[in-house]
């Protein structure tokens, strides 16, 4: 004989799951964090942090993520997507929020400073009092900042080389976090000296300029390209270029060295290396002061976290493309990637 359920049955054993789960989260003592990513899952730095977080949180808290998606989507959509981002913060009332990268705390910051609930930021490159109407953050913000090691980079370049470097290339697009190292490293400058070197910086908004940078970067006599950021270049019609392909068509036509300042850049097909910030490091260098402001520290001021060590990361097989052999004490300390 067949048994029929009625639907008010099915409603109640749903609503009677949720109630469970929701009993046994807080039976677990679990807070919730809502992370805010300025950008996407899939981009390989938002991953990385993404992980961190997951690593050094999940057995303290319920962790959910909205990415505002800002290097793919054109300038005129960051608010609107700002405001969905506020939006969900208002419906899951977290206990503390994380916000990833400067458009985020951008938009956001400013909201979150009118609010009592803790925020973390993390992978700041401005001053994150720039984004705030006060000469000081409330005490329940604070995080991590990020600062590109790229004079240094740039020294170690030089020591890396067989070859002598006098004059380097540095590409970057034209997105927030780009304008920001703009002011904040470079002061405004496109040509600087570092070392022995003569450092360009150049800003790109589109894909074709960006080919023809690459294309004519060995005839102005430049001898290695750094790459910065390229994520938010666009195609003639305005179109989002995927990341991937500019990198992959950048390491397959240059005919210089290409290094990077992110380690997201490094790998086959992609850039050779160099002294990189990752997004793992960011991720747990918020996690951890996230952790101190869910176990009582809420309310107390926490200084902010300058994570600039860095890491050598290179990738074997753009190594061997370019006949590179590191010097013994690059060995020593280096990561390998394919």
């Amino acid at each position: 004989m067949a048994v029929t359920i009625k639907l008010p049955y099915i409603l109640y054993a749903v609503l009677l799951l949720f109630s469970l789960l929701s009993s046994q989260t807080l039976a677990d003592g679990k807070k919730q964090v809502l992370v805010i990513e300025s950008y996407h899952a899939s981009f390989k730095w938002d991953a990385d942090y993404r992980r961190a977080i997951e690593d050094t949180l999940q057995d303290h808290a319920v962790i959910t993520f909205f990415e505002m998606d800002t290097k793919r989507l054109p300038p005129n959509l960051h608010t609107k997507q700002a405001k969905a981002a506020w939006e969900r913060y208002l419906h899951s009332e977290p206990d503390l929020v994380i916000l990833g990268d400067d458009n985020a705390l951008k938009f956001l910051g400013p909201k979150f400073a009118k609010t009592r609930t803790p925020v973390v930021y993390l992978g700041i490159n401005n001053n994150p009092r720039n984004y705030f109407e006060y000469t000081f953050l409330p005490k329940h913000i604070s995080g991590v900042l990020e600062r590109p090691l790229m004079k240094r980079s740039v020294m170690y370049l030089q020591e890396m080389s067989e070859k002598p470097v006098e004059k380097v290339l540095i590409l970057f697009d034209t997105g927030t976090t780009s304008s920001t190292i703009a002011k904040e490293v470079f002061q405004g400058k496109s040509k600087l000296r570092i070392g022995s070197a003569e450092v360009h910086v150049k800003f790109i908004a589109k894909y074709d300029q960006w080919k023809n940078t690459i294309q004519q970067a060995s005839t102005k006599q430049f001898d290695a390209i750094i790459l910065g950021l390229y994520h938010t270049i666009t195609d003639a019609q305005g179109a989002h270029v995927p990341s991937k392909k500019i990198i992959n068509w950048t390491s397959k036509n240059t005919t210089l060295p290409l290094f990077a300042f992110w380690e997201f850049s490094v790998g086959q097909d992609m850039a050779i290396g160099g002294l990189v910030l990752d997004g793992y490091s960011q991720g747990k260098a918020a996690a951890n002061l996230a952790l101190r402001k869910l176990q009582n520290e809420a309310n107390r001021r926490l200084e902010p976290v300058q994570n600039n060590q860095g890491q050598f990361i290179f990738s074997r097989s753009q190594l061997q493309k370019w006949n590179i052999q590191l010097p013994a004490h690059f060995q020593d300390k280096a990561i390998y990637l394919p």
